[in-house]
Parts: C-alpha cells; structure tokens; sequence
C-alpha cells in the first residue's frame, strides 16, 4: 500500500499524497499566512512551522497527515521530527510548487505561489491588484 511506503520515507511524491489526500488524510500547510492566503491545496488547513511543535497535541497520532510547504523543505522538517516521536505522517516533495505544475487543483482557483518573505508577497499582491 503506498501510503506505507509514504510512512517509511516521510517524504512522498505527488501520486502517493493525492492517493492519501484523496482517502481523507488530514492536510496541514506548515507556510506562512501571507503564503497560505495566496494559494492553498483544497481542504488544508494552516498551522505554521514555527508553531506546530507548540500546536502538537491537536494532531492525532494515528491519523494519516500530510505536511506541505512552497517546495518541501520545512514539510520535511516537520515531517520527519512528527514520525520520530511516532506520528503518521508524510510530506509532500517538492510542495505547493510540484502539485501545481501538475496541475492539481488550488484554492483560490487564481492564487499564486508567495515568494518567500512577506515583503515579497505583498508586492506581489498589489501587483496582481492592480493588473
């Protein structure tokens, strides 16, 4: 089963986490809220990185969750701490990046993917504002 595959590696590809999502896998983005507000996976909810350990005891153990991020790197941070103190969960490789050049769908359906550094995003922001 692929999701026991997910389990061992932590990190799983865009097919397994779909197949997990998709059997109702619990979704956290581990992003800032400027980088959630811009675009999100359908039914993920935030929990940022720098408070996930602290927010620890709303995630169920035995609970399948995926982790996600921009490209992958802070999910696995948080992925891999989580399954060492035996939790069920997996990140995404390479992100909210991969799964939207996959063409997976994102909430909203016109967001962007938030350069890292709320500055950034903000620019950006008003950019698409005012196009």
């Amino acid at each position: 089963m692929s999701h026991e595959i997910a389990r061992e590696t932590v990190d799983a590809l865009l097919p397994e986490v779909a197949e997990l999502i998709a059997s109702g896998s619990r979704l956290i983005d581990v992003r800032q809220p400027y980088e959630f507000d811009a675009a999100r996976i359908p039914g993920a909810e935030l929990i940022g990185l720098d408070e996930v350990a602290e927010r620890r005891e709303e995630i169920d153990r035995e609970q399948p969750t995926v982790f996600y991020c921009r490209t992958g790197n802070r999910s696995a941070l948080a992925a891999s701490a989580f399954s060492q103190a035996g939790y069920d969960v997996t990140s995404l490789t390479g992100g909210i990046t991969a799964w939207i050049e996959e063409g997976h769908e994102i909430e909203p359906e016109d967001g962007y993917i938030a350069e890292p550094g709320e500055a950034a995003a903000i620019l950006e922001s008003r950019s698409r504002a005012e196009s």
